[in-house]
């Protein structure tokens, strides 16, 4: 990077936040000490403060409710996944490389968020064992860079990594996962080396996909919509994930206007997920069939390019699409099965209450 890039300072003290009581402070520094807190000055900027209900608030500031008892650490069994450290292999065709155990900023909602307690070390900074177990197994054509952020490492190590997983042949799509453009959009567009490594490794055979995590469409500032134009003019795909978030994106309009941005702006809408009951994520979570209704409300004020999101839950046993929610019955699909039940369509009751595919009565029948 270059030295007159903007460099973001970062916040990791709660007591740095002038903009909250001292009374609040003090409320929050339990919650701190049990999950990590970091924001940089960027991302506070697009905080509403007058509004204690601000979506961008709720995405990184710390609550109290997140001390509520619920969830587990690694709701979707990563740790099973696992072949080498650094590397999970959990569906035939695809490889997860966990590279940075840092964020930009980080999300309260995370589903990785056991990865920045001092006692893990799941993500790493080598990882060659993983990549010579991707170059031993030729049937894995497609490698996700994850954490943590991958952009938050130096371009120079990312660099690296890609032209590793380049020289495997059989390597074809190389996918980052990264919410950088929302969090720090100028480490994207203000740094030609990065571009240059994109525009070198995807190529029209063998593309680089970025995985963006664009949560509410106040994110989309002309910042990050200069980082998207910057990966495309790179050669980069970009599709978007997100989950559906009480409190965040849980409105069909919001989430319809998401739908459209993203669309306008050549970002593949590709999955809407279910929130995972994962440690601290209780004010997060809505009922599956509040979930469905929602999207489908938002899918209906959009475009066929929209539309094409898929909402989804990633379970244990595979990645599981809610094709409908009716009469409490829930029209599920296997989109990835852990074991081999892939495309397999089925229907369980679907109570109020439930919130996660283990909520169905007879789900336990797919997790093996």
């Amino acid at each position: 990077m270059k030295d007159d890039m903007y460099k973001p300072k970062y916040i990791t003290n709660i007591d740095r936040l002038s903009q909250l009581s001292e009374g609040e402070k003090e409320a929050l520094k339990k919650v701190a000490q049990t999950y990590v807190f970091r924001i940089n000055d960027y991302y506070l900027s697009l905080i509403d403060w007058s509004d204690p209900h601000d979506p961008i608030r709720r995405i990184v500031i710390p609550m109290a409710e997140e001390l509520d008892e619920y969830g587990t650490w690694d709701a979707s069994d990563e740790k099973s996944n696992y072949v080498v450290p650094g590397c999970q292999h959990k569906y035939a065709t695809t490889a997860l490389l966990l590279v940075s155990e840092v964020c930009g900023a980080y999300c309260r909602y995370c589903f990785r968020k056991r990865l920045f307690r001092d006692d893990v070390k799941e993500a790493l900074l080598d990882v060659r064992e993983g990549i010579d177990y991707i170059e031993k197994t030729p049937h894995i054509n497609n490698v996700l860079l994850t954490g943590g952020d991958p952009l938050a490492l130096s371009t120079k190590k990312l660099a690296t990594i890609i032209e590793s997983l380049r020289n495997i042949e059989h390597v074809q799509i190389i996918r980052i996962g990264t919410k950088m453009p929302l969090f720090h959009p100028m480490r994207i567009y203000e740094d030609e080396e990065l571009l240059r490594t994109i525009r070198k490794f995807s190529t029209i055979n063998k593309r680089i996909y970025v995985m963006a995590h664009v949560d509410h469409p106040r994110e989309l500032t002309k910042e990050a919509k200069k980082a998207f134009e910057a990966l495309h003019d790179a050669g980069a795909i970009i599709v978007n994930q997100t989950p559906v978030l009480k409190g965040i994106n849980d409105d069909p309009d919001v989430l319809a206007h998401l739908l459209d941005e993203l669309s306008w702006m050549g970002v593949t809408p590709y999955y809407f997920f279910v929130n995972r009951p994962v440690a601290g994520n209780k004010s997060f979570v809505l009922p599956l069939h509040e979930v469905y209704r929602i999207v489908e409300e938002a899918k209906a004020k959009t475009s066929g390019l929209g539309k094409r999101v898929k909402l989804v839950m990633s379970h244990a046993s595979g990645k599981i699409e809610i094709l409908a929610i009716e009469n409490n019955k829930a029209y599920l699909k296997y989109h990835q099965s852990r074991y081999g039940h892939d495309g397999k369509f089925f229907i369980l009751d679907c109570p109020d209450d439930a919130t996660w595919f283990d909520d169905l009565p007879g789900s336990d029948q797919y997790v093996k």
